[in-house]
């Protein structure tokens, strides 16, 4: 069965959603979303729980990285991607080509771009990391105001 829950940050409210699997998504309240899509509404499921503590815990700035298992469902391709934005460090960015190297199509960075826009666990899947070529805070589903603000909280900007 799938719940969500929202808690306050300094970017406003944070809806997280998930299941027994695990994480499926992570939006700021600037993103669209279907909240009649997400399940039962609940604070007690232990993915829920834990997303939100280290959440809160990322947002004070004592941590860096997230141990949460994740179970958005995407394409083969899509996945990669996802995959490979969780190897960006913490306060690093990288350019659309970087991440279509990461991926082993150093050609496909229009595509990388597609798959990373399309990331349903923002902030613990870092698509916030990915900027254009010319440092340019390119588009965030969530705005670029968050985008940068994720970037400055991690002293990347």
């Amino acid at each position: 069965m799938n719940v969500y829950t929202q808690f306050e940050s300094s970017l406003g409210t944070i809806t997280v959603h998930g299941n027994d699997d695990g994480l499926l998504g992570v939006w700021c309240e600037t993103h669209s979303i279907e909240f009649s899509e997400l399940g039962e509404k609940t604070d007690e499921h232990p993915i829920l729980k834990l997303a939100v503590s280290q959440l809160r815990e990322y947002f004070s700035g004592e941590r860096r990285e997230f141990s949460i298992p994740l179970a958005a469902s995407g394409t083969e391709f899509q996945n990669k991607v996802w995959y490979a934005l969780t190897t960006i460090p913490y306060g690093k960015t990288w350019c659309y080509k970087d991440l279509a190297i990461a991926v082993g199509n150093p050609k496909a960075s229009q595509a990388v771009g597609g798959a990373n826009g399309k990331n349903p666990i923002s902030i613990i899947v870092p698509c916030h990391r990915v900027i254009g070529k010319n440092g340019s805070l390119t588009g965030y589903a969530g705005g670029i105001e968050i985008k940068e603000a994720l970037l400055k909280l991690e002293g990347a900007l």
